[in-house]
């Protein structure tokens, strides 16, 4: 009885897909997150009659022939970029994202992860990090006498220091670029690593072609609508359902057979 085995794929299938919005609905306030829609394939068919096959010595061929579905399979978990609501925060060391780009993290083991999340702060010895206490590259010391911070769009940093009349430029902030954003590695931590399938990182200052502007005393809120999500949930749970109805309509036939005199 291949229903049984179709029925099960087909809720494994209904089981990931609630998690991945569950997984979502639990991130819809967090800082920078990028929802996830779960991507589904047909398995591998059966030719019980192969189509195109010859059917008789006259030429004639199968039109359709009979192909049977074994079920389906997760193919894909894939990231939907879109942009985020701007909130805003009036810290100036929060800063978010207009358009595309990531901001680039320098990790303790060397590595440069990316992130969207620009909840920053300042450490010790005064550079901008992030939460938990990484380096944003390229390195920005504020000074120690320094009265307020300025980001501007196009990400120079500047200072106001106490006793002079025109602000200082202290760094200037750039953004990466990956050609397929929804090949990157997410680590936790609202950061992400290049991967093969996401390319190589283009670096380039805010405002450039292609690249997104700064906003400072703001976030970029997660783009989870919350709504879609309900409603993709109830439908999944639904699906989940029928599925399993499958299983029990199969099990009842296969009592039926055993229960033949």
């Amino acid at each position: 009885m291949r229903s049984l085995n179709i029925g099960a794929t087909g809720m494994l299938a209904q089981q990931l897909n609630v998690e991945v919005i569950s997984n979502n609905i639990a991130n819809m306030n967090t800082t920078g997150f990028k929802r996830h829609r779960a991507e589904f394939q047909d398995l591998l068919y059966q030719n019980l009659r192969r189509v195109g096959s010859a059917s008789s010595d006259a030429g004639t061929i199968v039109p359709t022939g009979v192909q049977l579905g074994l079920g389906v399979k997760s193919a894909a978990i894939y990231r939907i970029s879109g942009q985020g609501n701007i909130q805003q925060t009036e810290n100036p060391l929060d800063l978010a994202i207009n358009g595309r780009g990531f901001m680039m993290v320098e990790l303790p083991n060397g590595e440069t992860a990316y992130t969207r999340a620009g909840s920053l702060q300042l450490s010790p010895d005064g550079d901008i990090v992030t939460a938990d206490g990484y380096v944003v590259q390229p390195g920005i010391t504020v000074p120690e006498d320094a009265v307020s911070i300025t980001v501007n769009e196009s990400g120079e940093v500047y200072v106001d220091i106490d006793g002079q009349i025109a602000p200082t430029l202290v760094g200037q902030l750039e953004l990466a670029n990956f050609a397929n954003e929804a090949g990157l590695d997410a680590i936790g931590q609202n950061l992400l690593l290049e991967t093969a399938a996401s390319g190589a990182a283009t670096v380039a200052t805010p405002g450039s072609a292609g690249f997104g502007l700064i906003i400072q005393g703001a976030l970029e809120t997660s783009n989870v609508n919350v709504v879609s999500e309900i409603t993709n949930l109830i439908t999944a749970q639904r699906a989940y359902e029928m599925n399993s109805k499958v299983i029990e309509s199969s099990d009842e036939m296969m009592r039926t057979v055993t229960q033949l005199r």
